[in-house]
Order: structure tokens, then C-alpha cells, then sequence
């Protein structure tokens, strides 16, 4: 249920919606006021949607079948090389901007008084966002998520959770509308991903672009 409170001009306008009480990670406490200093201000313009038309959610792709390729005796050329069992390689090689997967519905509040005005909006539902990928990935996603931390010096997790409950004020300029939708920020990154076989061969180097989750979080518009 929401409730909205407008009173004479220059009082302040409330948007709540009733949910139930989550405990927020510490990087997004309930009722954090959003400032100019803080690392996710206001924007202008809704949250941006990643570009790649054949993203999917990453699961690990399927074990080689058992090889039959060994290391031959001296002499023994039936075999030919043997550089030891398949190994899947991932390489990141670009990292991108934050893109915000949001969880739950968008919620909005509209400042029709002359003054600046202090919107609250609440989280009203739960949910995991995890790791989306093009295709072409052949190592584990927990190897492709060590590999960009390891570059990049970021923290990143397979999955985060967005829970109900989780609050954020903002101050809501005269005659205008602060749109706010919560979720999860994923970092974008490119890499490229291949295998080396048993007999020293390669398969096809694959162009992987992800988007991995790094925090919880609301995105804020202005319109």
C-alpha cells in the first residue's frame, strides 16, 4: 500500500510503501539519505539495459567426456603430443561501466510544491540477481569472477540478493519527479575463452561479455 502526505507548500512530501523489515547490507542501510558525495547519485535518466541481445544466465558449461589421448612410451608416435588434461582458459581483457538489474517494481514521487521536498521509497519485494553472460564461456563462472577480481582489484559475487524492506530518502526538487528502482549492480566486462586439449590442439577463441553482480543498491532518476 502507498501512502502519499502533502500539506500546506514547503511541507514535505512522503512516499512509502508498506513492506516487510530486512535486514540491508552495510553499503545500503535503511533510510540513507542520498547526497552530491555519495557513489550513487541522482541521475537523469533511467538505468541503462546492456546491449547484448543473447545474454543468459551463466550456469557452468558441461564436463568434456573422459579423453583417450595419453602420453605415449619413448618411440611411440601413435599418440602424438599430450599437453596433460583439457584445460578451459579465460582471459578478461576489458573492463566495462556498472549496469543496475533491477528487483521489484519502479517506484516514483512527484514534488508539486515550490520547495524542495524529501521522498522515502521502500523495497517492496526479494530478490537473487546473478551472473549473465554471451555465449561462449568454457571455464566455471567462479573461475571467470576470480579472473576480473584478480585483474581489477574489485569484489564481485555470483549472486547477491536485493531484499524487501530496504529504504533510501532523497530530496525531490520543486516540480519534479524522482523515480527510484532497487536491485543489484553488475560489473560489465569482456574477455575472450578457449580450451587447450589433450593433444595440444585449440578450440575456437570466444568473444564472453558478463555482467557480474559487485553490490546492492537503488538507482535514482530525476524527470
Amino acid at each position: 500500500m502507498s501512502i502519499i502526505r502533502q500539506g500546506s507548500v514547503g511541507s514535505v512530501i512522503v512516499f512509502a510503501v508498506l513492506a516487510g523489515i530486512a535486514t540491508a547490507p552495510a553499503y545500503a542501510q535503511p533510510m540513507s539519505a542520498v547526497s552530491a558525495d555519495d557513489p550513487e547519485p541522482v541521475n537523469t535518466a533511467p538505468p541503462a539495459e546492456p546491449e547484448e541481445s543473447d545474454l543468459v544466465d551463466a550456469t557452468d558449461p558441461e564436463p568434456d567426456p573422459e579423453e583417450t589421448v595419453r602420453p605415449g612410451k619413448p618411440g611411440d608416435t601413435t599418440n602424438g603430443e599430450y599437453c596433460g588434461p583439457t584445460q578451459a582458459i579465460y582471459t578478461p581483457k576489458s573492463k566495462g561501466t556498472k549496469y543496475h538489474k533491477g528487483v521489484g517494481p519502479t517506484n516514483a514521487n512527484y514534488n508539486g510544491t515550490s520547495r524542495t521536498a524529501r521522498s522515502t521509497f521502500t523495497s517492496e519485494v526479494t530478490g537473487e540477481v546473478g551472473v549473465s553472460v554471451t555465449a561462449g564461456l568454457s571455464t566455471s563462472v567462479d573461475v571467470m569472477i576470480a579472473k576480473i577480481e584478480g585483474k581489477y582489484d574489485v569484489s564481485l559475487s555470483a549472486k547477491l540478493t536485493a531484499k524487501m524492506g530496504n529504504q533510501i530518502s532523497v530530496d525531490t526538487p520543486p516540480k519534479k519527479t524522482t523515480n527510484a528502482k532497487y536491485g543489484v549492480y553488475r560489473l560489465k566486462n569482456t574477455g575472450t575463452s578457449y580450451k587447450i586439449y589433450s593433444n595440444c590442439t585449440t578450440s575456437a577463441v570466444k568473444t564472453v561479455t558478463s555482467y557480474t553482480p559487485m553490490k546492492v543498491g537503488w538507482y535514482l532518476w530525476e524527470s
